[in-house]
């Protein structure tokens, strides 16, 4: 399937009553448009649920006679207007496009399906102690249902079948891996303005994995309220694009905290849990047999190229407090001031080719609180094999395509997390970078982190916090500050001949202009 078939394979699905009209909506995938089956999100049925008592946590699927009798669906499908917007606009005689759609559709509920592999993989990482939140933070009784009803997916049938195109093919999200490519597919708002906002594209990468098979995708692709159940679809050039997931909530909070990622399922998990359910007829026709490839290796590699090595980073354990690390030696791991928090010694994690490796470390020098590099030398008393050590970067181009590489949001349950962005800023005095600015997603963990060359990645910096209003209490994870690492390379390179520490005693001494441009992070600064 073509990048351009995406649009035609998503839909909107409204769910509401049909006396008072009134209801819910989101997004929904044709997976088989000759017989009109059509996946969605299961949370907005939630409401229409005749037993109000709540449901066993290891319910499997749910029949239309557990919904009110009163339960209407309908789907819109986008229109050749919608998908040629851009020849609309240069046709200046184009009449305008009616309110309504002209591709809706009456549907049926052919049941509701219970994903156990990702409701369990969400038990398992979001811990209720974490305050993890989907959907907003006040805990009002629909919220509350629909928290329950993430890992449930409702199979639609639509009445009058209009066959807009191929099957669409999918992958098992078994063989993705971090730093893929992915669009994501979905219409902002659900059915508010159909004619602007269905089956709009978000690109982004797989940021983790988590779960049998990968059930659970994390993606920095940025949704909206509305594209629940919207497809997420792994590209690998123009021509070669497949159906993964589908869109689970678009937002997720963490201690309040936004996190700036997308809660993806599995849609090889749905489908297995769909075919297992049904004994009779399998709702699924045909596109179970479309699995377009499932069993080939998806690398983050470009054409088949050469993966790309990028440094290896850890979690950095101070016991009260958690962050990130980047193994800058052999033996040498760097990270934050604030991270080891005073600490003689910290546990450092390493995830690497599946296996985790556990060892302690020594706190060989940290930054003083008055330094505005917050920054801190650990040395592994053990090692760690398979290891990739940095290639430090030279240059620094605002608008290179960078990642942040560190354990942001879900810390060392599984492994780093991955989120692409560019490098929006490089601030520089006398002609050496000394902040570094992007617009990567980063999540409180995240400190002591990587930033590298998305290409060639090579460590551009060292990330030391985003951004967070205090008078709003809002964070804004897209904006980040980082230190590059000319800060500290020739620093680190003349201990490695040396062995003497006070050489990085220097990183105390910056001059004002510097302390300047690192202000904001006072404690008495708004931000």
């Amino acid at each position: 399937m073509e990048l351009k078939e995406v649009e035609k394979s998503c839909c909107v699905v409204k769910v509401f009553e049909a006396t008072t009209k009134k209801g819910v909506s989101s997004s929904g995938v044709v997976i088989d448009p000759h017989k009109g089956t059509v996946l969605s999100s299961g949370v907005p049925f939630a409401r229409f649920l005749t037993d109000t008592g709540g449901l066993p946590k290891d319910r499997r699927f749910l029949s239309p006679r557990s919904f009110s009798s009163e339960l209407r669906v309908s789907i819109s499908l986008p229109t050749a207007g919608d998908l040629n917007s851009q020849s609309a606009q240069d046709d200046t005689r184009s009449p305008p496009r009616s309110k309504s759609s002209d591709c809706e559709a009456s549907a049926e509920v052919v049941m509701l399906v219970n994903c156990l592999e990702f409701q369990q993989a969400l038990q398992t990482l979001f811990l209720g102690g974490d305050q993890w939140s989907f959907y907003g933070d006040q805990e009002e009784d629909e919220l509350i249902r629909d928290v329950q009803f993430l890992s449930w997916f409702a199979v639609l049938q639509v009445a009058e079948r209009r066959s807009h195109s191929g099957f669409i093919p999918w992958r098992s999200s078994s063989y993705l891996q971090k730093g893929l490519p992915v669009v994501a597919c979905g219409s902002p708002f659900g059915s508010l303005c159909l004619d602007l906002f269905i089956s709009t594209l978000s690109r982004g990468i797989v940021s983790n994995l988590a779960g049998q098979d990968n059930a659970v995708v994390l993606t920095d692709a940025r949704c909206l309220p509305g594209t629940e159940g919207g497809g997420l679809f792994v590209v690998k050039g123009r021509n070669a694009v497949h159906l993964v997931g589908l869109i689970v909530s678009p937002f997720g909070w963490k201690a309040k905290e936004w996190i700036g990622l997308t809660l993806v399922c599995s849609v090889h998990a749905i489908f297995r849990n769909i075919v297992y359910c049904m004994n009779i007829q399998n709702p699924l026709g045909d596109a179970w047999l479309h699995p377009g490839g499932a069993n080939s290796h998806m690398s983050t590699a470009a054409h088949g190229s050469e993966a790309v090595k990028y440094p290896t980073v850890c979690l950095v354990d101070s016991v009260q407090f958690w962050g990130s690390g980047v193994l800058v030696t052999p033996q040498m791991v760097m990270t934050c001031r604030h991270v080891v928090n005073g600490k003689p010694t910290v546990t450092l994690k390493f995830h690497i080719r599946n296996r985790v490796h556990v060892c302690v470390g020594d706190v060989l020098f940290s930054t003083k609180s008055s330094s505005p590099y917050d920054l801190a030398l650990v040395q592994l008393r053990d090692s760690v094999t398979d290891a990739v050590g940095p290639q430090m970067a030279k240059n620094f181009n605002p608008g290179d395509s960078v990642l942040v590489l560190g354990f942001g949001a879900l810390g060392g349950s599984i492994g780093p997390s991955f989120t692409c962005g560019i490098l929006s800023k490089s601030i520089g005095l006398n002609g050496q970078p000394v902040m570094l600015q992007t617009t990567c997603a980063v999540q409180a963990g995240s400190s002591g982190g990587a930033i590298v060359q998305r290409q060639s990645g090579e460590l551009l910096g060292i990330v030391s916090s985003n951004t967070r209003d205090f008078a709003t209490q809002v964070t804004y994870p897209h904006l980040n500050f980082s230190i590059p690492v000319t800060v500290f390379q020739e620093l680190l390179q003349d201990f490695n001949q040396t062995k003497d520490i006070n050489v990085f005693k220097l990183l105390d001494t910056t001059d004002e202009q510097v302390r300047r441009v690192w202000r904001l992070q006072g404690v008495q600064s708004k931000i």
